[in-house]
C-alpha cells in the first residue's frame, strides 16, 4: 500500500506563483532577486499556516538557481533550517555561526532558515547579533516566527521584515476547489466555505480539515457532513432563531437553543455565532456592503431575503444585546440563564420598538405652541387674553388663554373641567412665587407693565410705565460691592478694593496683581449674570481685565546702615568726614 502524504505537504508550493493569499511577500521578494538588491537578513512574521517557511524554502531555491543554476536542482546542501524551540541555547547559534564560515560548494549562497525564532534564548541572540549585521557574501539568513513581539529591537533592526497577512477565505474556498478538482473529489461550495472560516486564516488548519471530510465521506464532501464532523453551529439554525424572534416565538428560541447545548455547544459559541449572523444581516441592508459577506452564493442569497424582512433597529439593537451578553457571560455564574434571557429580550425587542414615540410625537407632547409661534406659522395672532397669575411678583409668568366662540352663549364647563383649571392655576402659582423668593422680585421698586395684549417682552418687565430705568439706577460700584459680598471670602477680600468702570458694551476691572486674573475667570459667569440683571437695558458684551503697574513710593529709611546710607547721598562731605576719623556704625 503506498504511504498517504497529507495535502499540506503534497500541495506544498514550490513557486512563488503558486502561494495563497501573500502576493504583497512574493511580489516584492521577486523584485529584490530580479533587481539584484537582495537583503541579508529577512524576518518573516505571522499566524501559522500562512506559508512563512514555504515562502523561505522558495527563496532559497530561487537565488541559487538564478545565476544560470537548474531550478530543478537539488540545493538542500546549502539549505539549512533551524527549529529554535528546542534549539534555542548560546551553543547551537555557535555551532551554527561556526557553519556560516564555510562557502557552499554548489550554487552561490547558504541560506539559513530558523523557524520559531522567538524562542531563542536573550544569551542566543546576543551571540548571534554580530553574525547577523556582517554576514558573509554568500550568507543569507531567514527568521521567521508567529510571535514578533518577543524578539529583540536590535533584532528586528539588521532585518527586513515582511508580514505575512490572515489568508482571505475567497482565496481559500478558490484553492481548496483546485485541490478537490486534481483529486477528483466532489465538494459542495458551502462546505468549503465552512472550511476556509473555521481555518480562521491557516491555509495549513484548512487543507487538514479537508483531508479529515474527505476520509469521512469517502471521497465527498457536504455541507452536512461538514456541520457534523467540525462540530460548528448551523447557519440554518441562526437563520431559523432569528425568525421566531422576530415573531416573538420564545418557547421555540429557547427550545432551539437547548438543541444547540445538548449537542455540546456552548453559551460563548452560540452567542459568537449568532453575533456574526446578525452582522452580517446588517452587512445585507445595503447593496454596496454585501461584497463583505464571507458566505457562499447560496446563503448570501438567505441573507439579503431575511435582512428585507427585519427592520433595521431590531439588527442593530439585537446586535447589540447580544455583545453586551458575550461581555457579561465569562463573570456569570448561571452562563445558561445569562444566554436565554438574552433571547428574551430579543423575542420582545420587534414589540418594544413599535412603541417607540416617533421624535415628532415626542415635540407634539413636550413643546407647546405658543401664540407667537402659532402666528409666525400661520400668519396671522390668535385672539387671546393674557392673565397674570395670582402672586405678589410682577416676574411671575403669564397664561394664555383662548377666548372660545360663544355667539353670545356662555359654554359650561363640568365639575372635572373646573377641578383641573383650579388645580394648573394653584401650581402655577406655586411656582412663580417659588421663583420670585429665588430672584429676590419683592426688592425690586418698580410697577408691573400694562399688558393688553399678547405676552411682554423681556425688556419691558425691567422698565417703570414711563420708560425711565429703575434697576439703572443704583450705581455700578455698588453692585460691584454688593456682588463681591455675596462671594467667598478669599474672593472678595481680592476684589472688592479693585477699580471698575463701565466703557461702550465691556465691564473693565483694573488689576494690580497678575494671581487676580484667575479669581477673575472663577466668578465670570455669575458676575456677567449680575451685570445683566441689574443692567437689562444695556448690552454688556464681555468682561475685560487691565493689569496696571503702580510705582511703588520710596520706603523711608529705618535700620542704622539705612539711614547712614540715606544721610551720605544728602551730605556728600559726611562720607570724607568718616573716613578721615575711621568711624563705623557698631
Amino acid at each position: 500500500m503506498d504511504q498517504f502524504i497529507i495535502s499540506a505537504r503534497k500541495y506544498r508550493p514550490t513557486a512563488f506563483e503558486d502561494v495563497v493569499g501573500q502576493r504583497q511577500v512574493t511580489e516584492t521578494l521577486l523584485h529584490e532577486i530580479n533587481s539584484n538588491k537582495l537583503a541579508q537578513a529577512f524576518l518573516f512574521t505571522g499566524p501559522r499556516g500562512v506559508g512563512k517557511t514555504t515562502c523561505a524554502r522558495i527563496l532559497a531555491k530561487v537565488i541559487n538557481a538564478k545565476d544560470g543554476g537548474d531550478v530543478n536542482q537539488d540545493y538542500a546542501f546549502n539549505i539549512f533550517e533551524l527549529d529554535a524551540a528546542s534549539n534555542n541555547s548560546v551553543e547551537d547559534i555557535r555551532h551554527l555561526i561556526d557553519q556560516v564560515r564555510i562557502p557552499p560548494q554548489i550554487g552561490k549562497y547558504k541560506v539559513y532558515i530558523i523557524d520559531e525564532v522567538h524562542m531563542l534564548s536573550a544569551q542566543a541572540f546576543n551571540a548571534f547579533l554580530k553574525t547577523l549585521e556582517e554576514p558573509p557574501a554568500y550568507a543569507i539568513f531567514i527568521l521567521a516566527t508567529t510571535e514578533k513581539y518577543k524578539i529583540l529591537p536590535t533584532i528586528l533592526s539588521r532585518c527586513q521584515v515582511f508580514n505575512f497577512n490572515r489568508i482571505q477565505i475567497s482565496d481559500m474556498v478558490e484553492h481548496l476547489k483546485g485541490i478537490a478538482t486534481k483529486e477528483k473529489i466532489e465538494a459542495s461550495e458551502d462546505a468549503l466555505h465552512l472550511i476556509a472560516s473555521k481555518a480562521d486564516g491557516g491555509l495549513r488548519d484548512a487543507l487538514s480539515m479537508f483531508d479529515q471530510l474527505v476520509s469521512f465521506g469517502d471521497g465527498r464532501i457536504d455541507y452536512g457532513s461538514a456541520v457534523e464532523i467540525l462540530s460548528v453551529v448551523d447557519l440554518a439554525t441562526y437563520f431559523e432563531l432569528t425568525s421566531f424572534l422576530s415573531q416573538s416565538n420564545i418557547s421555540e428560541a429557547l427550545m432551539l437553543f437547548d438543541n444547540s447545548v445538548s449537542r455540546g455547544f456552548d453559551g460563548a459559541t452560540f452567542l459568537g455565532g449568532l453575533s456574526c449572523h446578525f452582522r452580517n444581516l446588517a452587512v445585507s441592508k445595503q447593496l454596496k456592503t454585501r461584497v463583505l459577506l464571507d458566505v457562499s452564493e447560496t446563503f448570501k442569497t438567505k441573507y439579503v431575503e431575511q435582512s428585507g424582512q427585519l427592520s433595521f433597529s431590531f439588527i442593530l439593537n439585537g446586535l447589540n444585546l447580544v455583545c453586551e451578553t458575550e461581555e457579561k457571560y465569562k463573570l456569570s455564574r448561571n452562563t445558561r440563564l445569562l444566554v436565554e434571557l438574552c433571547l428574551m429580550k430579543l423575542s420582545q425587542l420587534n414589540s418594544f420598538i413599535q412603541h417607540i414615540p416617533s421624535l415628532e410625537d415626542i415635540k407634539k407632547k413636550t413643546i407647546p405652541q405658543s401664540p407667537d409661534l402659532l402666528a409666525k406659522d400661520n400668519g396671522f395672532k390668535p385672539s387671546a387674553n393674557v392673565k397674570p397669575i395670582p402672586a405678589t411678583s410682577t416676574l411671575a409668568p403669564f397664561i394664555v388663554e383662548e377666548k372660545p366662540k360663544t355667539d353670545g352663549v356662555q359654554p359650561k364647563s363640568s365639575g372635572f373641567s373646573q377641578f383641573k383649571e383650579k388645580r394648573e392655576m394653584d401650581i402655577l402659582a406655586s411656582s412663580a412665587k417659588k421663583y420670585d423668593h429665588e430672584m429676590g422680585a419683592d426688592r425690586l421698586d418698580f410697577q408691573s407693565p400694562n399688558l393688553e395684549d399678547g405676552i411682554a417682552p423681556n425688556n419691558a418687565l425691567s422698565t417703570s410705565g414711563n420708560g425711565s430705568e429703575k434697576l439703572d439706577a443704583k450705581p455700578i460700584q455698588a453692585i460691584w460691592a454688593e456682588f463681591c459680598q455675596s462671594q467667598k471670602p478669599r474672593i472678595s477680600t481680592c476684589l472688592k478694593n479693585l477699580e471698575i468702570e463701565l466703557v461702550n458694551t465691556s465691564f473693565v476691572i483694573r488689576l494690580n496683581a497678575t494671581n487676580q486674573e484667575d479669581i477673575v475667570e472663577e466668578i465670570r459667569t455669575a458676575l456677567m449674570g449680575s451685570l445683566r440683571f441689574h443692567y437689562p437695558s444695556k448690552i454688556i458684551r464681555n468682561i475685560t481685565t487691565v493689569l496696571e503697574e503702580k510705582v511703588l513710593e520710596s520706603r523711608k529709611p529705618y535700620s542704622d546702615k539705612e539711614k547712614l546710607d540715606y544721610l551720605n547721598k544728602k551730605f556728600p562731605d559726611l562720607k570724607n568726614a568718616i573716613e578721615i576719623l575711621h568711624l563705623r556704625l557698631p
